[in-house]
């Protein structure tokens, strides 16, 4: 009976959805502050609904958590960004009128600048290594690294911290963004925090030139409008050789996924550019060395390309 109730109404088999994923942000919340399995054995009722979910199993007395839930560090961000997430879809379900990043809360802002820390500490000890003659310039005194979006400027203080030898200029189009984000640096005290610079500036009237040596461009947060007018400017701004690396969105797995990307992304004035797009765009901008590079379990898919160095001759 109660199996055929759930099929003829679906608003209740996505009110468990919503129930599972806060149980799941909550247990990723604390794991971040202690272990995995402190979280799990903290609340048997909120495990259980993890376990009815398929985030964990049981095998005897032992519970086996999915990857989602292993990620170690990672779990405060993760934590964060679902968090962000979960904070706009109840302001939609209030009837608030709130689109754009300019009209989110604070603590949206905050939730989504955290999330990104992650993403620069996959930056800077992941990434940065594996491309051909970037750790070698970030590793010399006065390189510089721009990340365009900074948000709150978790992004860039992370960079600043993994890369100890970079100046981070990290610039927005919120000028809201931009106080919280000297709000934030200046709790970190001295140290990294002073080789950070944020700007309110938007990406499409960059105009510095052979200046960067790294670039981060988080797509989803920008119109297709507003990456296709400041890409040529990013190029522009990169040194020869100098690398780009741009987030995209994951390919969304099913209809649902793929229609909740397009409507977040029209609400919060971004995109929902997938990584073939974006190859496809830097490849016409004269880019080489393209490679995508899968992040953490539904996150970003990044997209990195190298501007030609255009004093050698073409071969």
């Amino acid at each position: 009976m109660n199996d055929r109730v759930e099929q003829s109404d679906p608003s209740a088999m996505l009110e468990g959805q919503v129930w599972a994923l806060a149980a799941m942000v909550a247990t990723l919340r604390e794991t971040g502050t202690g272990s995995l399995e402190e979280a799990l054995a903290a609340d048997p009722a909120r495990t259980a609904v993890l376990e009815a979910a398929g985030v964990v199993r049981r095998e005897g007395e032992r519970l086996i958590p999915a990857p989602v839930l292993q990620i170690g560090p990672a779990a405060s961000n993760m934590a964060s960004a679902r968090l962000s997430s979960m904070r706009q879809a109840v302001a939609v379900a209030g009837g608030e009128a709130v689109t754009g990043w300019d009209a989110q809360s604070d603590d949206v802002l905050i939730d989504q600048g955290r999330a990104s820390a992650g993403t620069g500490h996959v930056l800077a000890t992941r990434l940065v290594p594996s491309l051909p003659g970037l750790a070698d310039r970030l590793a010399t005194a006065g390189s510089r690294v721009l990340d365009i979006g900074t948000g709150t400027g978790a992004l860039a203080l992370t960079l600043a911290q993994d890369l100890p030898h970079v100046h981070v200029t990290g610039i927005d189009s919120l000028e809201r963004a931009i106080r919280l984000a000297r709000q934030e640096l200046g709790k970190a005290g001295p140290g990294a925090a002073d080789r950070v610079e944020v700007r309110h500036q938007d990406a499409v009237d960059l105009r510095e030139r052979d200046l960067y040596d790294l670039i981060w461009l988080p797509a989803p947060f920008l119109s297709c409008d507003v990456l296709r007018t400041c890409l040529p400017h990013v190029a522009a701004a990169l040194t020869d050789g100098g690398w780009l690396v741009a987030g995209t969105n994951p390919a969304p797995h099913g209809p649902l996924l793929a229609a909740v990307a397009d409507w977040t992304a029209a609400r919060n004035g971004g995109s929902a550019l997938t990584s073939p797009h974006m190859s496809h765009a830097l490849s016409d901008l004269g880019f080489q060395d393209l490679r995508h590079i899968p992040t953490a379990s539904g996150g970003p898919m990044l997209v990195a390309a190298r501007r030609p160095d255009r004093t050698m001759p073409p071969s």
